[in-house]
């Protein structure tokens, strides 16, 4: 891989580990240090996650007018001001503003990452998303982890480690990204000069086919981090187990990455990575539905991991061959404001069906919308003028 692919996968581990130093812990936080209802610590961090996706689109669009480094510097400037006065500022109402700030300053960078990902290797193809895909998950590895033993000496301590990554990331971006620009950036106002208007009102089309799909993989994926999290507890599995089920899935995740190379060298397309993803995705909740001891579960996690590895890398890879020339920052803000929707409303649509009805009835309908993603990868570019059909690489 280039030499800017390694300095965009350190920076992405780095700030992600400052992200899951506090994510998992939040409600923790909220509801046994605080004193505030478990429905409250839900609303504000769905107002976390929506603000994340205000920044993800303001993220993009500021990539293509400005480029990474600058989009980039602007959103870890933001997150950096609010986890240092998150370090000193404890009440409900300061956590509170300063975690809703913290994720839109976040969401302003991760598709700025991804964009750039795809500007400096563009002959990486799926392979330049997937090692940032890879860091991220090496990211929230370490940090829940460090995070975890951290606060059982003091949540206080959390926080300023907290602010320490976040800093240590802004000064990694200034001192290493500034160059990255050069020859990967268009501009915006380039774009206006080569009407691209109908070509992108086309390709947009096709993206938002794309994203429903997509919508719906996170709406079942994210049942792991809730309602099946719950659901563990429930048949009395203890929940150190439970944490173990997500090692094994960051493990995976890095230590499968020379086997699914081969992979996707043999089968090339993005769209059938898609097509297998999602089939292992649906056998994973089959397991789940019998699934009775730790054992199985660890089964199914095994089985999502294989699914995710496929899909997960393969969204923005569709979504950069889709974005027509210099808009490359809007459509990986559009795809990564998808995912931040589906980890914001996946938690609120589980729990009332299984407040409503039971769980395997959740089950039942996550597999059915499974299917949905099969017909979207199928759909979204028909019609697409030639230049803008899928190309492999």
């Amino acid at each position: 891989m280039p030499r800017n692919i390694w300095l965009l996968i350190i920076g992405m581990a780095i700030n992600v580990t400052g992200a899951s130093f506090i994510w998992p812990l939040n409600t923790i936080y909220m509801h046994n240090e605080l004193g505030e209802s478990l429905a409250f610590a839900g609303v504000i961090l769905m107002l976390n996650q929506g603000f994340a996706i205000v920044g993800n689109l303001i993220g993009g669009s500021l990539f293509d007018r400005w480029g990474g480094y600058k989009t980039i510097l602007t959103g870890s400037s933001i997150a950096v001001v609010a986890a240092t006065l998150l370090a000193f500022f404890h009440t409900i109402t300061a956590y509170t503003l300063l975690l809703i700030v913290m994720g839109f300053g976040s969401g302003i960078t991760r598709p700025a990452m991804f964009a750039m990902a795809g500007s400096v290797w563009p002959e990486g193809g799926r392979r330049a998303f997937n090692s940032i895909y890879v860091a991220q998950n090496l990211g929230v590895a370490l940090g829940a982890s460090i995070g975890g033993f951290v606060a059982a000496f003091s949540f206080g301590y959390i926080f300023i480690a907290n602010a320490a990554i976040y800093i240590l990331f802004f000064i990694y971006v200034f001192l290493t990204y500034k160059n990255m620009d050069t020859n990967t950036h268009t501009g915006y106002a380039g774009v206006k000069a080569l009407n691209t208007k109908i070509k992108d009102k086309t390709a947009f089309r096709a993206l938002l086919i794309l994203s429903v799909g997509f919508f719906m993989c996170w709406i079942g994926y994210v049942q792991w981090q809730t309602t099946i999290a719950s659901y563990t507890q429930d048949l009395g599995i203890p929940i150190n187990q439970y944490s173990l089920l997500w090692t094994i899935n960051g493990f995976l995740i890095v230590a499968s990455q020379p086997i699914l190379k081969i992979v996707t060298k043999k089968i090339e397309d993005p769209r059938k990575h898609i097509y297998i993803g999602n089939t292992i995705f649906i056998l994973s909740f089959i397991v789940v539905l019998y699934a009775q001891s730790f054992t199985m579960f660890a089964v199914a996690m095994v089985i999502l991991t294989i699914g995710e590895m496929l899909v997960w890398p393969a969204i923005p890879t569709l979504a950069n061959q889709l974005a027509p020339k210099g808009r490359t920052g809007f459509y990986q803000g559009f795809i990564n404001s998808v995912s931040t929707a589906g980890h914001m409303i996946g938690p609120l649509l589980g729990g009332f069906i299984v407040d409503q009805y039971h769980i395997e009835i959740l089950f039942y309908i996550l597999i059915g919308l499974f299917i949905i993603p099969y017909w979207t990868t199928y759909r979204y570019n028909k019609g697409l003028p030639a230049e803008k059909e899928l190309h492999t690489s």
